[in-house]
């Protein structure tokens, strides 16, 4: 019978089995940055051939920040806590509404 670790018919050790998953765990890490490698070559080619470099394609990309949303709904004990009405629903709301309220009555 053969084994991964070269055809030694005997069983290997715990400790050789652990060096040969961190070999293996390089192995991978090593093909995933040269196929990382290649592909950033190939991106800042193409982009050179329209006249820009990767880093200011990266840099020019948009971000989009989420507007926060304008609360709805008020705690009727204390008004400092509030909802928006997005989202899970907070604790109190969902209180409320399981002891026969509606939204309705927590509106700003």
């Amino acid at each position: 019978m053969r084994d991964f670790a070269g055809g030694r018919s005997n069983a290997l050790s715990l400790p050789e089995l652990k060096q040969l998953q961190k070999n293996v765990a390089k192995a991978i890490a090593s093909f995933e940055d040269r196929r990382k490698a290649e592909a950033r070559a190939k991106v800042d080619d193409f982009a050179r051939e329209l006249g820009f470099s990767f880093d200011e394609l990266a840099e020019a990309a948009p971000t989009r920040k989420r507007a926060t949303s304008a609360p709805k709904y008020r705690h009727p004990e204390n008004a400092e806590i509030t909802w928006s009405g997005r989202g899970r629903k907070p604790a109190w709301i969902a209180e409320a509404l399981a002891s026969g309220k509606s939204l309705d009555d927590f509106a700003i």
